[in-house]
Protein backbone atom coordinates (compact mmCIF):
# COMPACT_ATOMS: atom_id res chain seq x y z
CA UNK A 1 0.00 0.00 0.00
CA UNK A 2 1.13 3.51 -0.77
CA UNK A 3 2.77 4.98 2.33
CA UNK A 4 0.73 8.17 1.94
CA UNK A 5 -2.54 6.22 1.76
CA UNK A 6 -1.48 4.19 4.80
CA UNK A 7 -0.89 7.35 6.78
CA UNK A 8 -4.31 8.69 5.88
CA UNK A 9 -5.91 5.43 6.88
CA UNK A 10 -4.16 5.51 10.25
CA UNK A 11 -5.43 8.98 10.88
CA UNK A 12 -8.96 7.96 10.01
CA UNK A 13 -9.12 5.09 12.49
CA UNK A 14 -9.57 7.24 15.63
CA UNK A 15 -12.04 9.44 13.82
CA UNK A 16 -14.12 6.46 12.74
CA UNK A 17 -13.97 5.03 16.22
CA UNK A 18 -15.14 8.32 17.67
CA UNK A 19 -17.97 8.42 15.17
CA UNK A 20 -19.09 5.03 16.42
CA UNK A 21 -18.44 5.84 20.14
CA UNK A 22 -20.58 8.72 21.41
CA UNK A 23 -19.17 8.66 24.94
CA UNK A 24 -17.90 11.90 26.41
CA UNK A 25 -14.35 11.77 27.67
CA UNK A 26 -11.33 13.97 28.25
CA UNK A 27 -10.16 13.58 24.66
CA UNK A 28 -13.23 15.18 23.10
CA UNK A 29 -14.76 17.43 25.81
CA UNK A 30 -13.18 19.95 28.23
CA UNK A 31 -13.64 18.52 31.70
CA UNK A 32 -15.23 21.70 33.07
CA UNK A 33 -18.05 21.28 30.55
CA UNK A 34 -19.01 17.83 31.77
CA UNK A 35 -22.47 17.92 33.37
CA UNK A 36 -22.77 16.00 36.63
CA UNK A 37 -26.10 14.42 37.48
CA UNK A 38 -26.99 16.75 40.35
CA UNK A 39 -30.25 15.77 42.04
CA UNK A 40 -30.97 19.38 42.95
CA UNK A 41 -29.71 22.71 41.70
CA UNK A 42 -26.07 23.59 41.49
CA UNK A 43 -24.44 26.88 40.67
CA UNK A 44 -24.85 30.51 41.67
CA UNK A 45 -28.25 31.89 42.65
CA UNK A 46 -29.58 35.30 41.71
CA UNK A 47 -31.32 37.65 44.12
CA UNK A 48 -34.35 37.60 41.84
CA UNK A 49 -34.66 33.83 42.09
CA UNK A 50 -34.20 33.88 45.87
CA UNK A 51 -36.88 36.53 46.30
CA UNK A 52 -39.22 34.62 44.01
CA UNK A 53 -38.83 31.50 46.15
CA UNK A 54 -39.60 33.12 49.49
CA UNK A 55 -42.46 35.11 47.94
CA UNK A 56 -44.03 31.82 46.96
CA UNK A 57 -43.89 30.66 50.59
CA UNK A 58 -45.30 33.96 51.84
CA UNK A 59 -48.08 33.68 49.28
CA UNK A 60 -49.07 30.28 50.63
CA UNK A 61 -49.10 31.64 54.19
CA UNK A 62 -51.24 34.64 53.22
CA UNK A 63 -53.65 32.49 51.22
CA UNK A 64 -54.09 29.97 54.03
CA UNK A 65 -54.50 31.99 57.25
CA UNK A 66 -56.17 29.11 59.12
CA UNK A 67 -53.44 26.62 58.32
CA UNK A 68 -51.09 27.61 61.16
CA UNK A 69 -51.24 28.47 64.88
CA UNK A 70 -50.24 32.10 65.03
CA UNK A 71 -49.34 32.05 68.74
CA UNK A 72 -47.05 29.02 68.56
CA UNK A 73 -43.26 28.98 68.81
CA UNK A 74 -43.08 27.85 65.19
CA UNK A 75 -44.83 31.03 64.20
CA UNK A 76 -42.58 33.07 66.46
CA UNK A 77 -39.79 31.90 64.15
CA UNK A 78 -41.90 32.91 61.15
CA UNK A 79 -42.45 36.40 62.59
CA UNK A 80 -38.71 36.92 63.09
CA UNK A 81 -38.08 35.61 59.59
CA UNK A 82 -40.67 37.90 58.01
CA UNK A 83 -39.30 40.94 59.82
CA UNK A 84 -35.87 40.06 58.48
CA UNK A 85 -37.21 39.43 54.97
CA UNK A 86 -38.89 42.83 54.96
CA UNK A 87 -35.61 44.46 55.92
CA UNK A 88 -33.51 42.50 53.42
CA UNK A 89 -35.87 42.80 50.46
CA UNK A 90 -37.69 46.07 51.08
CA UNK A 91 -41.00 44.23 50.57
CA UNK A 92 -43.44 45.61 53.14
CA UNK A 93 -45.82 42.64 52.83
CA UNK A 94 -43.62 40.63 55.18
CA UNK A 95 -43.64 43.27 57.92
CA UNK A 96 -47.33 43.99 57.36
CA UNK A 97 -48.16 40.35 57.97
CA UNK A 98 -46.31 40.42 61.28
CA UNK A 99 -47.83 43.73 62.34
CA UNK A 100 -51.35 42.50 61.62
CA UNK A 101 -50.92 39.37 63.75
CA UNK A 102 -49.18 41.21 66.56
CA UNK A 103 -51.99 43.76 66.65
CA UNK A 104 -54.54 40.95 66.94
CA UNK A 105 -52.62 39.46 69.88
CA UNK A 106 -52.05 42.82 71.58
CA UNK A 107 -55.69 43.85 71.21
CA UNK A 108 -56.89 40.57 72.73
CA UNK A 109 -54.40 40.60 75.60
CA UNK A 110 -56.10 42.96 78.14
CA UNK A 111 -59.46 41.18 78.04
CA UNK A 112 -57.84 37.76 78.12
CA UNK A 113 -55.84 38.71 81.22
CA UNK A 114 -59.00 39.91 82.90
CA UNK A 115 -60.82 36.72 81.97
CA UNK A 116 -57.93 34.65 83.31
CA UNK A 117 -58.06 36.43 86.67
CA UNK A 118 -61.81 35.87 86.80
CA UNK A 119 -61.39 32.15 86.21
CA UNK A 120 -62.98 32.08 82.76
CA UNK A 121 -62.01 29.40 80.29
CA UNK A 122 -59.79 30.73 77.50
CA UNK A 123 -59.18 29.61 73.97
CA UNK A 124 -55.90 27.69 73.77
CA UNK A 125 -54.27 30.18 71.42
CA UNK A 126 -54.75 33.20 73.68
CA UNK A 127 -54.24 31.21 76.88
CA UNK A 128 -50.66 30.47 75.79
CA UNK A 129 -50.10 34.22 75.54
CA UNK A 130 -51.53 35.31 78.88
CA UNK A 131 -50.72 32.17 80.89
CA UNK A 132 -47.67 30.38 79.42
CA UNK A 133 -47.02 26.89 80.72
CA UNK A 134 -43.80 26.15 78.81
CA UNK A 135 -40.95 27.95 77.11
CA UNK A 136 -42.54 26.89 73.82
CA UNK A 137 -45.41 29.26 74.63
CA UNK A 138 -43.27 32.30 75.28
CA UNK A 139 -39.72 32.66 73.99
CA UNK A 140 -39.93 32.72 70.20
CA UNK A 141 -42.83 35.15 69.98
CA UNK A 142 -41.38 37.32 72.75
CA UNK A 143 -38.12 37.70 70.82
CA UNK A 144 -39.97 38.54 67.61
CA UNK A 145 -42.13 41.14 69.36
CA UNK A 146 -39.04 42.79 70.84
CA UNK A 147 -37.43 42.93 67.39
CA UNK A 148 -40.55 44.64 66.06
CA UNK A 149 -40.50 47.12 68.97
CA UNK A 150 -36.80 47.88 68.44
CA UNK A 151 -37.41 48.41 64.74
CA UNK A 152 -40.29 50.75 65.54
CA UNK A 153 -38.03 52.75 67.86
CA UNK A 154 -35.41 52.96 65.11
CA UNK A 155 -37.96 54.21 62.60
CA UNK A 156 -39.91 56.49 64.96
CA UNK A 157 -38.30 59.72 63.83
CA UNK A 158 -38.20 59.06 60.10
CA UNK A 159 -41.34 57.01 59.59
CA UNK A 160 -43.81 57.56 62.41
CA UNK A 161 -46.37 54.78 62.60
CA UNK A 162 -49.18 53.87 64.93
CA UNK A 163 -47.63 51.81 67.70
CA UNK A 164 -48.81 48.30 68.38
CA UNK A 165 -49.09 47.97 72.14
CA UNK A 166 -47.08 44.79 72.63
CA UNK A 167 -45.17 45.99 75.71
CA UNK A 168 -47.53 44.26 78.21
CA UNK A 169 -47.33 41.04 76.19
CA UNK A 170 -43.53 41.18 76.13
CA UNK A 171 -43.40 41.83 79.89
CA UNK A 172 -45.67 38.88 80.57
CA UNK A 173 -43.60 36.55 78.42
CA UNK A 174 -40.33 37.74 79.97
CA UNK A 175 -41.62 37.27 83.49
CA UNK A 176 -42.56 33.69 82.73
CA UNK A 177 -39.16 32.90 81.20
CA UNK A 178 -37.11 34.52 83.95
CA UNK A 179 -39.17 33.73 87.04
CA UNK A 180 -41.56 30.84 86.43
CA UNK A 181 -39.97 28.28 84.11
CA UNK A 182 -38.69 25.11 85.80
CA UNK A 183 -34.89 24.94 86.24
CA UNK A 184 -32.23 22.58 87.54
CA UNK A 185 -30.43 23.42 90.77
CA UNK A 186 -27.68 25.19 88.80
CA UNK A 187 -30.24 27.35 86.98
CA UNK A 188 -30.37 25.52 83.63
CA UNK A 189 -33.79 25.61 81.96
CA UNK A 190 -35.28 22.13 82.20
CA UNK A 191 -38.46 20.06 81.97
CA UNK A 192 -40.03 17.23 83.87
CA UNK A 193 -40.62 15.14 80.75
CA UNK A 194 -39.93 12.54 79.56
CA UNK A 195 -38.04 12.24 82.86
CA UNK A 196 -37.54 14.49 85.82
CA UNK A 197 -34.80 17.11 85.36
CA UNK A 198 -34.48 16.72 81.61
CA UNK A 199 -32.65 19.34 79.55
CA UNK A 200 -33.91 19.81 75.97
CA UNK A 201 -31.62 21.38 73.40
CA UNK A 202 -34.74 22.99 71.89
CA UNK A 203 -35.04 25.17 74.98
CA UNK A 204 -31.93 27.11 74.09
CA UNK A 205 -33.96 28.81 71.37
CA UNK A 206 -37.23 28.77 73.29
CA UNK A 207 -35.73 30.98 76.00
CA UNK A 208 -32.28 32.44 75.45
CA UNK A 209 -32.78 34.78 72.45
CA UNK A 210 -35.75 36.39 74.18
CA UNK A 211 -33.61 37.00 77.27
CA UNK A 212 -30.80 38.53 75.21
CA UNK A 213 -33.23 40.75 73.36
CA UNK A 214 -34.70 41.86 76.67
CA UNK A 215 -31.23 43.24 77.33
CA UNK A 216 -31.40 45.30 74.13
CA UNK A 217 -35.01 46.27 74.88
CA UNK A 218 -34.53 47.40 78.48
CA UNK A 219 -30.82 48.19 78.60
CA UNK A 220 -30.46 46.01 81.71
CA UNK A 221 -27.21 44.06 81.99
CA UNK A 222 -28.82 41.19 83.90
CA UNK A 223 -30.50 39.93 80.76
CA UNK A 224 -27.29 39.81 78.75
CA UNK A 225 -25.55 38.00 81.61
CA UNK A 226 -28.32 35.44 81.98
CA UNK A 227 -28.44 34.72 78.24
CA UNK A 228 -24.67 34.12 78.13
CA UNK A 229 -24.79 32.02 81.31
CA UNK A 230 -27.53 29.79 79.91
CA UNK A 231 -25.55 29.10 76.73
CA UNK A 232 -22.60 27.95 78.84
CA UNK A 233 -24.86 25.80 81.04
CA UNK A 234 -26.31 24.10 77.97
CA UNK A 235 -22.82 23.63 76.57
CA UNK A 236 -21.69 21.82 79.74
CA UNK A 237 -24.45 19.24 79.37
CA UNK A 238 -25.21 19.02 75.68
CA UNK A 239 -22.04 19.69 73.67
CA UNK A 240 -20.18 16.68 72.23
CA UNK A 241 -16.68 18.00 71.45
CA UNK A 242 -15.55 15.04 69.35
CA UNK A 243 -18.33 15.63 66.83
CA UNK A 244 -18.74 19.39 67.28
CA UNK A 245 -22.47 18.81 67.66
CA UNK A 246 -25.04 18.99 70.44
CA UNK A 247 -27.00 16.04 71.82
CA UNK A 248 -30.76 16.47 71.82
CA UNK A 249 -31.46 15.46 75.40
CA UNK A 250 -29.76 15.22 78.77
CA UNK A 251 -31.33 13.60 81.83
CA UNK A 252 -29.84 14.31 85.23
CA UNK A 253 -30.31 10.76 86.53
CA UNK A 254 -29.08 9.08 83.33
CA UNK A 255 -25.60 7.56 83.00
CA UNK A 256 -24.20 7.70 80.39
CA UNK A 257 -25.93 10.46 78.45
CA UNK A 258 -26.89 9.16 74.98
CA UNK A 259 -26.06 11.50 72.11
CA UNK A 260 -28.65 11.67 69.35
CA UNK A 261 -27.79 14.60 67.12
CA UNK A 262 -31.22 15.60 65.90
CA UNK A 263 -31.07 18.05 63.01
CA UNK A 264 -33.64 20.63 64.04
CA UNK A 265 -32.53 20.74 67.67
CA UNK A 266 -28.99 21.50 66.53
CA UNK A 267 -30.63 24.16 64.39
CA UNK A 268 -32.20 25.75 67.46
CA UNK A 269 -28.77 25.76 69.12
CA UNK A 270 -26.86 27.41 66.29
CA UNK A 271 -29.70 29.88 65.73
CA UNK A 272 -29.63 30.79 69.43
CA UNK A 273 -25.95 31.67 69.28
CA UNK A 274 -26.48 33.83 66.20
CA UNK A 275 -29.38 35.63 67.86
CA UNK A 276 -27.45 36.27 71.06
CA UNK A 277 -24.31 37.48 69.28
CA UNK A 278 -26.45 39.94 67.32
CA UNK A 279 -27.27 41.88 70.50
CA UNK A 280 -24.66 40.89 73.09
CA UNK A 281 -22.35 43.87 73.76
CA UNK A 282 -18.93 43.58 72.13
CA UNK A 283 -17.25 43.91 75.52
CA UNK A 284 -19.28 41.22 77.26
CA UNK A 285 -16.83 38.82 79.00
CA UNK A 286 -18.43 35.70 77.49
CA UNK A 287 -18.93 36.98 73.97
CA UNK A 288 -15.76 35.38 72.61
CA UNK A 289 -16.60 32.04 74.24
CA UNK A 290 -19.98 32.04 72.51
CA UNK A 291 -18.43 33.07 69.20
CA UNK A 292 -15.89 30.24 69.38
CA UNK A 293 -18.64 27.74 70.18
CA UNK A 294 -20.63 28.99 67.18
CA UNK A 295 -17.61 28.63 64.91
CA UNK A 296 -16.95 25.09 66.12
CA UNK A 297 -20.59 24.13 65.70
CA UNK A 298 -20.71 25.45 62.14
CA UNK A 299 -17.52 23.50 61.37
CA UNK A 300 -19.15 20.33 62.67
CA UNK A 301 -22.36 20.95 60.75
CA UNK A 302 -20.63 21.76 57.46
CA UNK A 303 -18.74 18.47 57.57
CA UNK A 304 -22.05 16.58 57.56
CA UNK A 305 -23.85 18.31 54.68
CA UNK A 306 -25.20 15.73 52.25
CA UNK A 307 -24.57 15.45 48.52
CA UNK A 308 -27.87 17.16 47.67
CA UNK A 309 -27.24 20.15 49.93
CA UNK A 310 -29.52 18.89 52.70
CA UNK A 311 -28.66 17.87 56.22
CA UNK A 312 -30.20 14.71 57.62
CA UNK A 313 -32.75 14.06 60.32
CA UNK A 314 -30.00 12.53 62.46
CA UNK A 315 -27.00 14.56 61.40
CA UNK A 316 -24.38 11.85 61.64
CA UNK A 317 -26.53 9.13 60.08
CA UNK A 318 -26.64 9.67 56.33
CA UNK A 319 -29.16 6.84 56.02
CA UNK A 320 -31.73 9.01 57.83
CA UNK A 321 -33.89 11.20 55.61
CA UNK A 322 -33.05 14.64 54.25
CA UNK A 323 -34.83 17.22 56.38
CA UNK A 324 -35.76 20.73 55.25
CA UNK A 325 -36.26 22.71 58.48
CA UNK A 326 -32.78 22.05 59.84
CA UNK A 327 -31.32 22.64 56.37
CA UNK A 328 -33.04 26.03 56.17
CA UNK A 329 -31.93 27.01 59.68
CA UNK A 330 -28.31 26.12 58.90
CA UNK A 331 -28.55 28.04 55.62
CA UNK A 332 -29.64 31.14 57.51
CA UNK A 333 -27.11 30.77 60.31
CA UNK A 334 -24.07 30.05 58.15
CA UNK A 335 -24.98 32.86 55.74
CA UNK A 336 -25.56 35.19 58.70
CA UNK A 337 -22.22 34.27 60.25
CA UNK A 338 -20.49 35.03 56.95
CA UNK A 339 -22.29 38.35 56.63
CA UNK A 340 -21.28 39.28 60.17
CA UNK A 341 -17.64 38.37 59.55
CA UNK A 342 -17.68 35.56 62.12
CA UNK A 343 -16.63 32.85 59.64
CA UNK A 344 -14.91 32.68 56.25
CA UNK A 345 -16.92 33.27 53.10
CA UNK A 346 -14.33 31.35 51.08
CA UNK A 347 -14.76 28.25 53.24
CA UNK A 348 -18.47 28.36 53.93
CA UNK A 349 -20.01 30.33 51.07
CA UNK A 350 -20.23 27.26 48.81
CA UNK A 351 -21.84 25.32 51.69
CA UNK A 352 -24.56 27.95 51.96
CA UNK A 353 -25.12 28.12 48.22
CA UNK A 354 -25.54 24.36 47.94
CA UNK A 355 -27.85 24.40 50.96
CA UNK A 356 -30.00 27.14 49.45
CA UNK A 357 -30.57 25.00 46.36
CA UNK A 358 -31.82 22.27 48.70
CA UNK A 359 -34.11 24.74 50.47
CA UNK A 360 -35.56 25.86 47.12
CA UNK A 361 -36.10 22.22 46.17
CA UNK A 362 -38.21 21.84 49.33
CA UNK A 363 -40.76 24.42 48.16
CA UNK A 364 -43.52 22.86 46.09
CA UNK A 365 -45.56 24.52 43.33
CA UNK A 366 -48.13 25.81 45.87
CA UNK A 367 -45.51 27.39 48.11
CA UNK A 368 -45.69 24.65 50.74
CA UNK A 369 -42.51 23.54 52.46
CA UNK A 370 -41.95 19.81 52.05
CA UNK A 371 -39.60 17.34 53.79
CA UNK A 372 -40.23 18.92 57.22
CA UNK A 373 -40.19 16.71 60.29
CA UNK A 374 -43.32 17.14 62.41
CA UNK A 375 -43.19 18.21 66.05
CA UNK A 376 -40.82 15.92 67.89
CA UNK A 377 -40.37 14.94 71.50
CA UNK A 378 -37.31 13.26 72.91
CA UNK A 379 -36.14 9.71 72.32
CA UNK A 380 -33.13 7.62 73.23
CA UNK A 381 -33.13 5.27 70.27
CA UNK A 382 -32.50 5.93 66.56
CA UNK A 383 -35.84 4.62 65.31
CA UNK A 384 -37.74 7.35 67.14
CA UNK A 385 -36.02 10.03 65.05
CA UNK A 386 -35.50 8.18 61.79
CA UNK A 387 -39.15 7.23 61.36
CA UNK A 388 -40.62 10.53 62.52
CA UNK A 389 -43.17 11.63 59.86
CA UNK A 390 -42.74 14.61 57.55
CA UNK A 391 -45.58 16.89 56.50
CA UNK A 392 -46.27 20.12 54.60
CA UNK A 393 -48.55 20.98 57.54
CA UNK A 394 -45.54 21.06 59.88
CA UNK A 395 -45.17 24.76 60.65
CA UNK A 396 -41.51 24.34 61.62
CA UNK A 397 -40.29 24.70 58.03
CA UNK A 398 -41.94 27.92 56.87
CA UNK A 399 -40.15 30.50 59.01
CA UNK A 400 -36.69 28.97 58.48
CA UNK A 401 -37.15 28.93 54.70
CA UNK A 402 -38.09 32.62 54.61
CA UNK A 403 -35.28 33.46 57.04
CA UNK A 404 -32.75 31.58 54.92
CA UNK A 405 -33.88 33.44 51.82
CA UNK A 406 -33.63 36.81 53.55
CA UNK A 407 -30.04 36.15 54.56
CA UNK A 408 -29.19 34.85 51.09
CA UNK A 409 -30.29 38.21 49.71
CA UNK A 410 -27.80 39.92 52.03
CA UNK A 411 -25.09 37.40 51.19
CA UNK A 412 -25.45 38.04 47.47
CA UNK A 413 -25.17 41.76 48.17
CA UNK A 414 -21.96 41.34 50.15
CA UNK A 415 -20.22 38.47 48.35
CA UNK A 416 -19.65 37.65 44.70
CA UNK A 417 -20.02 33.94 44.00
CA UNK A 418 -18.94 32.73 40.60
CA UNK A 419 -18.36 29.45 38.85
CA UNK A 420 -14.68 28.63 38.39
CA UNK A 421 -13.72 25.32 36.83
CA UNK A 422 -17.37 24.19 37.22
CA UNK A 423 -17.42 24.72 41.02
CA UNK A 424 -19.04 27.47 43.10
CA UNK A 425 -16.44 29.82 44.55
CA UNK A 426 -16.93 32.94 46.67
CA UNK A 427 -15.02 36.17 46.00
CA UNK A 428 -15.00 39.46 47.93
CA UNK A 429 -15.42 41.44 44.72
CA UNK A 430 -17.01 40.93 41.35
CA UNK A 431 -14.72 38.91 39.10
CA UNK A 432 -14.76 40.47 35.67
CA UNK A 433 -14.21 37.52 33.37
CA UNK A 434 -16.27 35.20 31.24
CA UNK A 435 -13.63 32.51 31.25
CA UNK A 436 -14.82 29.16 32.67
CA UNK A 437 -11.45 28.64 34.39
CA UNK A 438 -9.46 31.52 35.78
CA UNK A 439 -6.79 32.49 38.30
CA UNK A 440 -7.52 35.08 40.95
CA UNK A 441 -5.13 37.01 43.15
CA UNK A 442 -7.35 39.83 44.41
CA UNK A 443 -6.45 42.22 41.66
CA UNK A 444 -5.68 40.40 38.46
CA UNK A 445 -8.01 38.00 36.75
CA UNK A 446 -6.73 35.94 33.85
Amino acid sequence: MNIKLLSIACLMVPALALAQDNSINDSNTPLHLLKPDYKHGYGVSTKQDVKKSIDKVLGYILDNPQQFRTTSYEWGVTYSACLDAADASGDSRYADYVAGNFKTIADAFPKAMKDLKNGKKLDTAIRKVVDPHALDDAGAICAAMIKAELKARQNAKTRPTQAIETAPVIANYAQYIMDKEFRLADGTFARKRPHNNTVWLDDMFMAIPAIAYMGAYTGEQKYYDEAARQIMLFKEKMWVPGKKLFRHGWVEAMTPHPAFHWGRANGWAVLTMCEVLDVLPENHPQRNDILQLLQQHIEGLAALQGENGFWHQLLDRQESYEESSCTAIYTYCIAHAINKGWISALAYGPVVQLAWHAVEASIDEKGRVTKTCVGTGMGFDPAFYMFRPVSTAAAHGYGPVIWAGAEMLRLLDKQHPKMNDSAVQFYPEAVDTDEPIFNYDGEIRF
